[in-house]
């Protein structure tokens, strides 16, 4: 049994043509594909248990209320928050570090005071920041990155830890930092930034988009005060996500948004507030969205700790066999974008031990430019051969920036993708640089 086939056909996604060409999807650091569990509860729930939830008392509502609470308590078992109350849906990485940004900022944050931020952020870990500093008086300071080329093959771009103690004072009230960059793929020590702020009893919000695709998280463990992710960047809908925050910060902070179902008591002079996590989720929820986290971390954990039967009787690891494609997947590009593409920089490797090469991959997600190509028409191009691949800025211009790029393309690998894949990439890439060049 081929367990990576297994798992392609589990996302029709993947099964369609695009320009005549099999798609070849390479963008799931900007959104996954959906297993067929989740399209399958997501079109119950859009069919059949529409009905809003909390609010009513017949029986179609409290499955709806059902399903979006089981769905809560998945999100806490899958991260190892303490309870239920730590979890907060909102519609989003984006939202959910917004909300942090204007309701910790409103209780925490004055004039003079400063905030740090990653250099290696997402425009979502930046300019909410931004916005609240400007509303307080306050300063943003940013925690570097290295810049340092190996062998004209691109950047390194670790983010310099080290760089925080001096970076802080007594004006420091929160910092914001990335655990996996979504141009770099590096994984940043998040615990260390932790360790860090925490000795001079500064909160530490972690924005856990991709590390929540390519990292076992345990909040506890972890130690953060809040970390935000999506749920379509593993394999859930659009338009959902999570918040995880310590309760005795949430406990401190006002409502984000006003509306229904954050009430606990309204008059037209007062109003009092619902309990965690209710206080936070104003309005009509996605609870369409926030319900399909349940069958996407379950699928993402299947993928992790499942046990597949082989046809002569032996047990296999799922994760043991997408890790391992994975490395290949990651080794070959490593290597194939410079010895058969040729010309290209790459923003975000490790440094290797060995010195013939320079570079050295975590993860199958790779940002790069070809000199002298435009980023865009290469996309264009190999769209047209059935390859899907991210161009532009990737919501990090000031990181692109850094390292000298005013663009680039991403290909970024799933659990779905194949070695074949790869080479298939690199072909068509080969093909799109020598037409544009």
């Amino acid at each position: 049994m081929n367990i990576i086939n297994r798992i392609r056909a589990d996302f029709p996604a993947l099964e369609q043509k695009m320009n005549g060409e099999q798609l070849i999807y390479l963008d799931s650091a900007a959104t996954s594909q959906k297993p067929k569990s989740v399209l399958s509860l997501m079109e119950e729930m859009a069919g059949r248990t529409n009905a809003n939830v909390h609010r009513a008392m017949y029986a179609l509502s409290d499955k709806a209320t059902e399903l979006y609470e089981t769905a809560r308590e998945v999100v806490r078992e899958f991260i190892n928050a303490p309870a239920r109350e730590n979890i907060i849906f909102t519609s989003g990485t984006t939202a959910s570090i917004n909300l942090v940004a204007d309701s910790f900022c409103r209780t925490f944050l004055k004039a003079n005071d400063a905030i740090i931020i990653a250099a290696d952020s997402h425009h979502s870990n930046i300019v909410p920041w931004q916005l609240a500093a400007q509303r307080a008086g306050a300063e943003i300071r940013v925690l570097p990155i290295s810049t340092e080329p190996t062998q004209g093959r691109g950047f390194t771009a670790h983010l310099l830890i080290e760089e925080l103690e001096n970076l802080i004072d007594e004006k420091v009230k929160i910092v914001a930092v990335t655990h996996v960059s979504n141009i770099t793929g590096l994984v940043n020590q998040v615990e260390r930034v932790i360790e860090i702020a925490h000795r001079h009893n500064i909160p530490v919000v972690v924005d856990g988009a991709q590390g929540i695709v390519h990292q076992a998280v345990d909040v506890q463990k972890m130690g953060c005060d809040f970390y935000a992710f999506s749920a379509h960047k593993i394999y859930g809908a659009t338009g959902a996500g999570v918040l995880y925050g310590k309760r005795e910060l949430l406990e401190q902070m006002p409502p984000y948004m006003g509306g229904g179902d954050m009430v606990e008591t309204v008059t037209y002079q007062k109003t009092t507030y619902a309990p965690l996590p209710l206080k936070f989720e104003a309005g009509t929820p996605n609870f369409i969205g926030a319900a399909s986290l349940a069958p996407a971390l379950e699928y993402a954990k299947w993928l992790k700790d499942g046990i597949v039967q082989s046809v002569d009787g032996e047990s296999v690891s799922v994760c043991d066999v997408v890790e391992a494609e994975q490395k290949k997947i990651t080794e070959y590009l490593t290597e194939a974008l410079f010895n058969e593409v040729g010309d290209v920089q790459l923003y975000g490797f490790e440094k290797s031990t060995d010195a013939s090469t320079g570079v050295k991959k975590e993860l199958p997600l790779f940002t790069f430019n070809i000199k002298g190509a435009n980023a865009g028409d290469l996309a264009q191009l190999l769209d047209k051969m059935g390859v899907a691949v991210r161009s532009g800025l990737m919501c990090a211009e000031p990181l692109l920036n850094s390292l000298g790029a005013t663009g680039a393309l991403r290909a970024s690998f799933a659990p779905y993708n194949t070695l074949a894949e790869a080479k298939n990439f690199i072909a068509c890439l080969r093909r799109a640089k020598q037409m544009v060049l």
